[in-house]
């Protein structure tokens, strides 16, 4: 149980002591001022699927009125990317004439689109026009390998997809098995295609949008419960499971991530500043939900400018910041320490930046110290995942400071609990059990897979498989993982898919995935593995075997070879702790 010295004693370790004056007002009270009766995080409790929640009554009702509100921005700069700029009118223009498209080639209300690119200005559009007209949209995860890329295709039964001329041609020749998509688009192809249009012959180029007809979306009715999006999550066992989100659950977000916000504003004993539009440098996918619902919502409903990268660098993100003036920055812990420990940050000017904020993945409390004493910036932290569709937990500045160990209290609209491993008992305060979350950003439950559903939705809670524990004013510490998963760089990466490539393998009769601590991306992969008697399999034969049936971030950094079969408790399983020797 963490009491209020061992988080004082943490917080005096990374160098930080409260202020006399901090924190001004208690969490409590912020809660009380930030939600009463006509402030802007008022809350209300509805139904939602026969569960009664506390949701923001001020959320957008739907991803069609979010679109309407970045079309007000105008003339203002929605997305910087390499040397291309496109404003928020140009953005609208190319969603209505491509949602009009979208329909004219059949897409109705519920069918899927699929959309798989890099960060691109292009993203945005697709996205938009896909569920302003009532589909769903699934944002396949552009690091995916050829046949996972076509799982998820087939999977979620997509009609029409988007993508980039990589992504193409990683699965163009898996045509055959997603036969359900009718229409294929490619943006940015310079080589011929086959099979395949070019968006720009729909809608042009980004630098062309502008000069697109004015026009208004189609008219669909959308209810906050509808389906918006199918956002794929490894599974601990078999093919990835996609999470069926609705437009509530992302119109969600943009307010829990102003309260967290204001909170730590309010508990400084200051006033609310009046919203100020902001340019942030987005370093995470946005086929993750940090990056689209909890990023690219809220920065869209807001005004603010969004800069893009080809791929991540350091120097490269020096040279923006510094050029573009961005005010903040993050997405994972490894974005935060590259940007602090990179030689040559002090070459650059980047006093712009006034916030980094991480999520998804261990940090270590160090971090929290570094960012303020090398940038002057203030650190924010959060949790969430995809079942949630990112923001459930958050704290910033002071508060973070304050507990460097922990992702901070749930949202207004949010409740955490800690429960038994056989998901009976509630815990008491300090207790660690499995973490389980409820409010309006949980999503429906998995695409096509009821079991799995049953498994994990419990009465409007997910349970996260997360270990964790909750202290007396609410704040979450999280754990362990209760599903071998790995985290590396912000990606998960789940054991047993890992160990099954590694199983297909005709020398390996028993393998174990486990994660090793690493300073800047959290954990890397390794593996143990048995061989059969008689069989030779090396540690390059064995990376590269992974390699061309997984995506490379899931590779092992290391293989270690066990000259008997692998230790097991008396249930079977196999005793992974006691294999991190090994390396």
């Amino acid at each position: 149980m963490a009491t209020a010295s061992k988080q004082q004693d943490l917080a005096s370790a990374i160098g930080w002591v409260p202020p006399a004056s901090w924190p001004a007002r208690s969490r409590a009270e912020c809660k009380a001022i930030l939600t009463a009766p006509g402030m802007r995080f008022e809350m209300e409790e509805i139904d939602i699927r026969g569960v009664t929640v506390r949701t923001w009554k001020n959320a957008p009702p739907n991803l069609r009125a979010i679109a309407l509100l970045g079309q007000s921005h105008g003339a203002r700069e929605f997305v910087i990317y390499e040397d291309e700029r496109m404003t928020y009118d140009a953005w609208f223009r190319a969603v209505a004439a491509l949602a009009h498209e979208f329909q004219a080639r059949g897409v109705k209300k519920g069918d899927r689109v699929a959309l798989a690119m890099r960060n691109l200005p292009e993203w945005p559009v697709v996205f938009f026009a896909a569920v302003t007209i009532g589909a769903i949209c699934v944002p396949l995860n552009a690091w995916w390998t050829s046949d996972e890329l076509a799982y998820g295709l087939a999977d979620s039964g997509t009609k029409l997809l988007v993508c980039d001329e990589e992504r193409w041609e990683r699965v163009a020749s898996h045509r055959g098995e997603f036969a359900n998509v009718e229409t294929v688009l490619v943006t940015r192809a310079e080589l011929a295609l086959a099979g395949a249009e070019t968006l720009e012959s729909i809608i042009g180029t980004p630098a062309q949008y502008a000069d697109l007809p004015a026009a208004t979306l189609p008219h669909v009715e959308i209810r906050p419960e509808d389906d918006a999006t199918i956002f794929y999550t490894s599974g601990t066992t078999g093919k990835p499971k996609g999470a069926l989100g609705t437009h509530r659950n992302l119109c969600t977000n943009i307010l829990s991530s102003g309260y967290n916000a204001a909170c730590a504003v309010l508990r400084r004993g200051e006033e609310l500043p009046l919203p100020q539009p902001k340019k942030g440098l987005t370093v995470i996918p946005l086929f993750h939900v940090t990056a689209c619902s909890a990023g690219l919502m809220g920065n869209l409903a807001a005004g603010n400018t969004m800069v893009f990268m080809y791929k991540w660098d350091p120097v490269e993100a020096f040279k923006i910041i510094e050029r573009e003036k961005v005010s903040s920055t993050g997405g994972v812990p490894t974005i935060a320490w590259q940007l602090l420990e990179h030689p040559e940050r002090k070459n650059y000017d980047l006093s712009s930046i006034e916030a980094i904020g991480y999520g998804g993945a261990p940090a270590a409390p160090e971090l929290v110290r570094k960012i303020r004493e090398v940038f002057g910036a203030l650190p924010g932290n959060g949790w969430g995942m995809t079942e949630t569709m990112a923001t459930v937990t958050g704290h910033s500045s002071e508060d973070y400071l304050n507990r460097p160990d922990s992702c901070g209290p749930p949202v207004a609209v949010a409740d955490l609990k800690i429960m038994s491993e056989d998901g009976a008992r509630t815990l008491e305060v300090g207790e660690i059990g499995e973490l389980w979350a409820r409010g309006p950003m949980v999503v429906k439950g998995y695409w096509n897979n009821p079991e799995a559903t049953d498994e994990t939705f419990v009465d409007g809670w997910v349970r996260t498989g997360d270990l964790a524990r909750l202290d007396e004013e609410g704040w979450c510490y999280i754990a362990d993982r209760a599903k071998d998963m790995i985290i590396r760089g912000g990606e998960n990466i789940y054991s047993s898919e890992v160990e099954n490539a590694l199983y297909d393998h005709p020398a390996v009769t028993d393998a174990a995935l486990i994660g090793l601590p690493h300073r800047q991306l959290g954990e890397e992969p390794a593996a143990i593995v048995h061989l059969a008697p008689g069989m030779q399999a090396s540690e390059a034969e064995l990376q590269d075997w992974v390699a061309q049936r997984l995506a490379k971030f899931k590779v092992p950094v290391k293989i270690a070879f066990y000259p008997e079969t692998l230790p097991r408790n008396a249930n079977g399983k196999i005793l992974k702790k006691e294999l991190a020797r090994f390396f």
